[in-house]
Order: C-alpha cells, then structure tokens, then sequence
C-alpha cells in the first residue's frame, strides 16, 4: 500500500528531533498477522491521534508499543528518548516510563480511588505526588474513599489517567478515552487532556471519535489493515474530507 506524502513542517512548540520512534514493526496474534511494518515518530510534548477504522490495528500498535504479551512483536523497533524499548517486557517498558490507559480502564476492584492511586507508586518510578493528581482531577478528590469500580464511567477513566500520571510518566498511551461517555464527561475528559497536552506529556490518543482527538492532537497517523496509510499534522486531516471518508468513515 502506498502511504500519503509524510508532512515534514516541524511543529513550533516542539523539538525537531524525535522523542519516540517506531520503525517498522510486526506483531501477530498467533499465525495473525495484525501490525504491519508500522513506522512514526513523535517529538516531545506532542499529541499523535492514532487513527483508522475498526480493525486497522489502531489497539494493537499500542500494545505492541507497552510490549503486552499480545500481539507479539517479531520484528522492528521501538525507541524512546534514546532507549530501546523493543527487547522489554512489559514491566520494564512501564518502568521505563511507558504508561498505558486501556479501553476497559482496569480500575482494581475493592480499592477506594486513593487506593488506586497509591499502588500505582509502590514500583519504583514514581510521578506526580497524590496532592498535585487531586488539584488536576477535583472531581476525583471528592471520591477518594469511594470504590473506584463503583464511580461513573467517566470518572473511572479520570482515575485511569491519573493512575498513570501517578507512575514516572514519558509516553502516555491513552486507548478510546471517550469510548461510551456520554457529550458532557466526553468535554470534561476534553479539558483534562489538554492540561496535560499544555504541561508537554508526550501522548498517543487512539479514539473512535476522530475529531476529538484530531482537535487534541498535533499530528497524525492512520492505519488501514495494519499498514500505515497516512501521516501527517492533525489539521491536515480535518481538512481533508477526502482522506476522513476513506479511511476514518466521517
């Protein structure tokens, strides 16, 4: 498949040199082969919109990237900050400062929220005290002796978010934050990431709902059966009615 032309215009707010790179990565799900010779950087403190249709391998490049068991990387590379990440398993890569938020959120179950938030500390690595996590997220502040299983949707994905926030954070990996959310929590989980995308987290957002992360997000990449279709700077994309309709259905 030939790729669209990649954008080179740098981004202002960012360093021309890449932060996180991968080059060209294969994963398979046994004898599936599903992660189909990936390739992209990210600079530091920019926001990727990982996108593509529904099974174009969006959920397993990334975790393919936090090097989960499933899929299996064969081949490739994966750098970060100068690190290669591509020979860890899981634990190290998280170590390394590779924090995953999963579409299912694995909120612990009996646990209260500060619970939940203080386990994520008890590896070593740790990131933002407990303190700091509560002045960004008030809503959770109020709950922190409520079971986190039992909080809403949306708030179980705050404290999925600041769960990592709470680890020694380099790349946040953030799969369908806004899967099943109704408009109002969808706005407020909106607002959340872009404080983050202000204090310069470097992110990948994987997200069904294209245009919130396209308007989150500094650059692009989308996916077509596992392959690399388009990359390029996130304002390309809406403006391309063209390349949404092919390749995001919108």
């Amino acid at each position: 498949m030939n790729a669209v032309a990649l954008d080179t215009k740098p981004v202002a707010r960012v360093s021309d040199q890449p932060f996180f790179s991968v080059r060209d990565i294969h994963a398979y799900y046994g004898e599936s082969y599903i992660v189909q010779g990936v390739t992209f950087d990210i600079r530091h403190g920019e926001i990727l919109a990982l996108l593509g249709r529904n099974g174009a391998g969006k959920t397993s490049t990334l975790r393919a990237i936090a090097r989960l068991d499933d899929p299996e990387l064969h081949r490739g590379e994966i750098w970060l900050d100068g690190q290669p990440i591509h020979s860890m398993k899981s634990f190290q890569a998280a170590r390394a400062g590779i924090q995953l938020v999963p579409e299912d959120r694995r909120i612990i179950q009996g646990l209260m929220v500060e619970e939940n938030l203080t386990l994520a500390q008890v590896a070593p690595g740790r990131g933002w005290e407990i303190d700091r996590i509560y002045q960004h997220f008030p809503r959770l502040a109020e709950r922190r002796r409520q079971e986190g299983t039992t909080l809403s949707g949306g708030e179980q994905q705050m404290l999925a978010i600041a769960r990592a926030l709470a680890r020694d954070l380099k790349l946040l990996l953030l799969d369908e934050p806004f899967e099943g959310l109704a408009p109002v929590i969808v706005h407020e989980i909106e607002r959340i990431l872009q404080e983050i995308k202000a204090l310069g987290i470097t992110s990948i957002i994987v997200e069904q709902n294209a245009v919130a992360a396209l308007k989150l997000a500094d650059r692009a990449v989308i996916l077509d059966t596992g392959e690399v279709a388009f990359t390029g700077t996130a304002q390309e994309v809406l403006d391309n009615a063209q390349l949404r309709n092919e390749y995001l259905a919108i």
